[in-house]
């Protein structure tokens, strides 16, 4: 019986998937996800150029992976799924690449939990589902840090006293998965700019930079937490310290609600008071919607600088991830800010949404990152 790969990628509200045939560089034969996991559940599937959509009422991750598996069946047909690749959001100190999923790794990883607290709980839910849906398959699980573990030391640390960085108070970085893939195919498809000092813009409701030199991360805007460095659709970016003693202090605020304003109300949702979907404030004619589009558009200009400053130059900027692919406005007004960093791109091009944007020094490209392909890799080397 021919071999299948399954990918998931689970968050708080949804369940990202994708089979892959099982060899070297796997095909993808159907993805999807469910979303707005609860009573309103709605599952849609991709496949051979079809697409479909229907309400599920799923109420948990294990549910939705049962319909999931339903949904799969025609794919499936004649096919056993051999590994399940999940995503997961933080490695730690110990994990710099994927592994074979055991009870000792899942205490390790639940130990995470408070440094990822939006993402590894769900991630570890698929786990669970994943393992009870399929005991006889390969359980791999792809780190989210582990492209970022590399980092000088310099780059790693805080200015706190040594022994926080031995306990493991570091700067991860994130989205390690998407950084892999833009930079995989750089090197297959422009190994001399995959040699030079590049940075990749993953901007969706997450939001981070990475500075890569010879393929390799050496930066990243996102530190202990996925809430450190770019304002996010509802998470703030960067914040000085100060502020969260004054919130506790002079508040009264409990660490639960502290990381409910940072993870769940700040962001793009909390400067406009309207929505953290981009695509809602482009839309909008209300000048708080401008406002939080153009503290978006600053803060990063100025993180872009000091990638480059990381990198002692730039030779090309990737804009990836769903705004930076679908949002020419934000990659336009982010770019006619950094003309001295030698930056200059063609409105021509960018309207149309074309992957070769720049016409300056610096190279501006818009390229598709494709985490489950990342995952179905290393699921498919584990098994062979």
């Amino acid at each position: 019986m021919a071999g299948a790969i399954l990918v998931l990628n689970a968050g708080s509200s949804s369940l990202k998937f994708a089979v892959y045939e099982a060899d070297d560089d796997p095909a993808r034969l159907a993805n999807g996800q469910v979303e707005r996991l609860g009573p309103a559940a709605v599952l849609h599937l991709k496949r051979e150029g079809d697409r479909e959509s229907r309400d599920l009422g799923a109420a948990d991750h294990r549910v939705a992976l049962t319909e999931i598996m339903k949904a799969l069946g025609p794919v499936l047909e004649g096919r056993a799924v051999r590994a399940v690749g999940h995503r997961v959001v933080h490695g730690g100190v110990d994990f710099a690449a994927p592994v074979v999923i055991t009870s000792e790794i899942i205490e390790k990883l639940q130990a995470l939990v408070p440094l990822a607290p939006l993402h590894q709980p769900h991630n570890l839910a698929a786990i669970e589902a994943a393992t009870a849906a399929f005991p006889n398959a390969a359980q791999i699980a792809c780190f989210d840090t582990a492209f970022h573990r590399g980092h000088p030391w310099v780059n790693d640390t805080f200015a706190l006293p040594r022994h926080f960085y031995e306990e493991g108070v570091r700067r991860y970085g994130f989205h390690g998965l998407s950084y892999d893939f833009i930079t995989g195919e750089l090197q297959r498809r422009m190994p001399e700019l995959a040699r030079g000092r590049v940075v990749i813009a993953h901007l969706g409701n997450g939001a981070s930079l990475c500075a890569v030199r010879e393929g390799r991360s050496v930066g990243s805007t996102m530190g202990f937490s996925a809430l450190d460095g770019l304002p996010m659709g509802t998470r703030c970016g960067q914040i000085d310290p100060g502020v969260l003693l004054y919130l506790a202090g002079e508040h009264g605020m409990s660490v639960g609600e502290i990381s409910t304003l940072l993870y769940r109300e700040s962001g793009l949702k909390g400067l406009s008071g309207i929505s953290g979907d981009m695509r809602t404030l482009e839309a909008s004619d209300l000048p708080e919607a401008k406002e939080a589009i153009d503290y978006y558009v600053f803060r990063l200009r100025r993180e872009i600088g000091a990638m480059a400053a990381v990198l002692q130059g730039l030779d090309a900027i990737v804009f990836t991830g769903g705004i930076g692919e679908n949002s020419a406005r934000i990659r336009q007004e982010v770019c006619a800010g950094l003309g001295f960093l030698g930056v200059e791109i063609d409105p021509r091009q960018n309207a149309a949404q074309e992957e070769e944007l720049g016409v300056g020094a610096v190279r501006i490209l818009r390229l598709a990152t494709d985490e489950e392909r990342v995952i179905a890799r290393a699921a498919g080397a584990v098994i062979r």
